[in-house]
Order: structure tokens, then sequence, then C-alpha cells
């Protein structure tokens, strides 16, 4: 009861703040401001630690990089106006637009601004790569020899190896340019100050209450009729740590979008087959697409637990529970079921069925185990309370064949911490998309990825996946890079180092004003294109 309370204020308390922050006595400039809330709140604004969709989205709308990816995953311009790539696909040359300008800040002296130079991503990419700096994202220089500025508007990349997922990697936030006056003005706290050349700049940002962010009225993009972007005078996020909440206020239509499907009210809104309820279909809209997102339970490798150790044990986790069933039952078929390894739909590289739903196996895996070891195989397995009734679903599926499973609760930070430092048996995670490549999948296996350095969380070791990986990672010829791609999919798939569940799909709720958004493969929330009539 006391719990209901207190989150009746705080969100009256909120809805009083966002009303307002948006400096506003008219409905028409409201209007013109998109809502939406994070539950997961935003820990920086500064690209060299766009790591995650919380982090992501924000950045997104504040900076640019050389290049886009489009809603089909193709490469698009951005600051670069056009590129080359040498014969040997070691070179790279970008000509860079010679209109983008950086965010108004007195930094920049008496003009508060100035025009984004080749040089500005030499610093950008040197400052990735500062062990000072600390970025999660200095990974994505790992295949670059070298770059230089030839002339003011040219710039040159020079790769180790040939890597035709290269512009894929340089699409990431975290290689967006950043001003070299401001940053060293700021320092750290540039995560709280940031300057860049987005449709949209930073206005205030009030922690675990709200961002707001107010439109670029000289931002370089247009669109398809030569109107400037973006077209919104302001993206007003707010920070609502209950999902449930978050759920009412955008019924109340104080929020235009929400995107996620959680168990609280996904029976409210979508019928068993995955539509929209019919109470809604005046008032709100559906998008969903495919994701690249594969939602995974990683079994940590090096830990002793003899249940971890036992192949046997790790196939019967696969095998042992149904996939269909559990999309159908608790994410009213919104996903794929994870048959096909660890690569999700819609990638090159997926390989063909490996898991069968085959429990009279698991169970005889089950047996001959505690009949080799004359122990009940236990384990435990982590998640946050997001996941809680997919973890729950697991554990009485594993039950049924003989594992025991004991389901631990953690925060959304602790558990993540806690699975790049080895402490769990068994945990749950995902793997979105960071560019459109299956490598970015495999990487989670190869050896020289170790976590805590790297995304490879279940200690997976292999030689032969290794040489196959470094073999894919030069050679520039799709058709056998792919082949090598099946070929590691499959391997990693006879060791169990992972349950793969299911390949998700992007699911937004938009109130029925908001226009001109659009889904994409890898869930990037675009606004410069978005409006609300």
């Amino acid at each position: 009861m006391l719990k209901g309370i207190l989150s009746y204020y705080i969100l009256v308390i909120l809805m009083l703040f966002a009303l307002s922050a948006c400096h506003t006595s008219d409905s028409s400039h409201l209007k013109n401001v998109f809502r939406y809330n994070e539950y997961r709140n935003v820990t920086s604004l500064d690209p060299a630690f766009a790591r995650n969709p919380q982090n992501i989205w924000p950045i997104n709308q504040l900076f640019n990089g050389l290049v886009q990816l489009d809603n089909q995953l193709q490469i698009q311009p951005e600051i670069a106006s056009s590129w080359s790539i040498s014969e040997d696909g070691l070179t790279y040359t970008f000509s860079l637009r010679d209109d983008v300008f950086f965010h108004s800040s007195s930094l920049f002296g008496e003009k508060k601004t100035r025009r984004v130079l080749a040089s500005d991503f030499i610093y950008s990419f040197n400052r990735l790569t500062d062990p000072k700096v600390a970025s999660p994202g200095s990974w994505v220089m790992q295949q670059v020899d070298f770059y230089e500025a030839i002339d003011e508007q040219t710039l040159k990349i020079q790769l180790k190896n040939p890597f035709p997922g290269f512009l894929g990697l340089l699409s990431m936030r975290y290689c967006s340019v950043v001003p070299k006056e401001v940053v060293e003005h700021y320092g750290n706290k540039f995560r709280s100050h940031p300057i860049g050349t987005g449709p949209f700049y930073f206005k205030r940002w009030e922690e675990n209450i709200k961002l707001v962010l107010r439109k670029n009225t000289t931002y370089f993009e247009k669109d398809l009729n030569d109107q400037p972007l973006p077209y919104l005078e302001a993206i007003a996020i707010q920070f609502i740590p209950d999902i449930q909440s978050e759920f009412m206020l955008f019924l109340q239509g104080k929020l235009d979008f929400i995107n996620s499907l959680d168990s609280s009210y996904k029976d409210e809104l979508l019928t068993p087959t995955g539509g929209l309820q019919h109470l809604y279909k005046n008032s709100l809209k559906l998008l969903k697409g495919p994701y690249l997102n594969t939602e995974y339970i990683g079994i940590y490798l090096d830990n002793p637990n003899p249940a971890i150790q036992s192949v046997k044990i790790r196939e019967a986790l696969n095998i042992g529970f149904d996939r269909k069933l559990m999309i159908a039952y608790l994410r009213n078929n919104i996903g794929y079921p994870a048959k096909k390894g660890f690569i999700p739909k819609g990638l090159p590289g997926t390989s063909e069925e490996t898991f069968s739903y085959d429990p009279v196996k698991a169970r005889k895996l089950v047996k001959e185990y505690i009949e080799e070891t004359q122990s009940i195989p236990k384990l435990t397995l982590t998640t946050d309370s997001n996941y809680l009734d997919l973890c729950e679903y697991l554990q009485r599926e594993m039950q049924k064949i003989g594992i025991n499973i004991e389901v631990e609760v953690m925060p959304t930070a602790t558990l993540r911490q806690a699975k790049s430092s080895g402490k769990l048996e068994l945990f749950r995670a995902s793997w979105i998309a960071d560019y459109p490549d299956a490598e970015n999948y495999l990487s989670l296996f190869y050896s020289k990825n170790f976590s805590p350095n790297g995304p490879n969380y279940t200690h997976f070791k292999n030689t032969n996946f290794d040489s196959l990986f470094n073999q894919a990672m030069v050679n520039p010829i799709d058709s056998i890079r792919i082949q090598k791609y099946l070929e590691m999919d499959a391997l990693v798939m006879k060791f169990y180092p992972v349950v793969p569940l299911y390949y998700d799909e992007v699911i937004r709720f938009t109130q029925k004003n908001v226009k001109g958004m659009e889904i994409n493969p890898i869930n990037m929330l675009v606004l410069k294109n978005v409006f609300k009539e």
C-alpha cells in the first residue's frame, strides 16, 4: 500500500515537472515536443561511452559521424559526402561536407561555432583509443593502422588488414566527431556538457529526472523535398524507473512512444497473435519488424561447477524447453524462436536449424550425467527483473528434465558488471548488433575477446574457431566470408556455451499523432524525420 502511494506521488511530481519544463503556455508548442521515458536511465552523453541503447539514443540526436545506416542497414553519407576504397581494401578516403558546424558554444570564441574539419576526426579517433579516456568503444579501431587529414576536408584511414565491415563500424556513435576545445575544457564533464553537430542540441539534464534537447536550426541535412531537418522543436526524456508508471503515462498521452514489451502490459496492448488490441486501434499505432538482437543465456565456462563443465548438461539446457511455446506464452508471438544458433534472423551467416525441442533426449543426457557424477546438476541463473518471467519459465522447464536452477535477480548495472567479471554461472543477456555483419556476433566467442576486456563473456576458446575467425576478417569476398561465418556458428553450438532463446523483433507503440517514425533492424531511435500532428 505504502509503495503504491509513493509511486503515485512520484508520478504526479514527474508529470508536473514534465509540463513545466516545456516552457510553454500553448498546446501548439507542446505538440512539437517529442516525449519519451528512459526507465534504464542515461549515464553519459559522450559518444565515447555510447555502449547501450539508453545512451545511444540521445547521443544519436546530438552527434554525427562520417557515415550512417538507413532503415535497410545500407551505408549512407553523413558528414562524409563521398568516399573511395582502394582495390586492396586497405585505404579508405573520405571527402567531408563543408556545411557541417558544431552546436553553439562560447568556447569557440566570438562566432560561437565553427566548421567540422578532417582534423576533428583525427582528434575524435585518438580520444576513442586513449587509455585515459577508457572508452568501451576503443575496439572499433582495432583494424586501423593509421589515419591522417590530407587537407581540411579529406580524411584517409588505413587498415591493417582488409575488413569489409569497416564502414558499418564507422556508423556507430562511438565514431562521432567531437570538438577538441570543448572536450578539453570540460574533461570528464563532457558527458553532461555535450557539443556535437546533430539535429538537436543539448539544453538541460537534471540527472535521474529529465533531459531536454532542442532543435538545431542550422542542421545540415534536408528531407527529400529539400526542407531542413529536424521538424520537432524539442525532445524531452524522462527517467521514471517504474515500467508500469511509464505505461500509464503513455496511455494518458503524456508520452509519445514506448519501446518495450513488458509482461505487465503486453496482454493489455497485444492480441495473442501479436497484433494491436482493438481497444487501442483508434488511438495508438504499432510498429514492428526484424531486430538484430539475440536473447540468450550465457554459460561461464571457467566456472568450476561440474554441471557447467559438462557438455551433456549444456546440451540438455538447449534442447530441454520449447522455444516456440515460450515465445507464444511470454511474448505474444513477438520474436522468432532461436533454433539456428547465435546469429539472428536477417543476417547472412545464419545456420540451418540447430536446436529442436527434445525433452526425451534431454532427460537421458541428465540421467547419464547423474550416473557419472553421482550428483544432481544444480545451477544458478542470474537475471534482472525485466526478464524474471522468462527465467522462471526456464527454471520450470529444466526441473522437468532433472536440472535444478535457482533464479537470482540483480539490478541491471550490477548484473552487467558481474557478467563481465566472471562471477555468474548462468546469466540472461542480449546481444544487439552494433553494425550489420555477423562478425559482430561471432566476436563473442573469439578467445582474444575474453571479458572483462572484450565481449567474450562465456570464455569460450577453440583454436579452430579462432583460425576461421581470423581468416574471415581478412577475406574481402562476401561469399567466402559468409561461409566461414556458417562454419563458426555451427562450431560454437557443438559446445553449447550459450542457450539462444529467441531472435527479437523491434516493437514500438506510438500515439496516433506521431508521424515519420520508422523502425530499423538495429532499433536505433532516429527523430530527425519525426513530427507530430
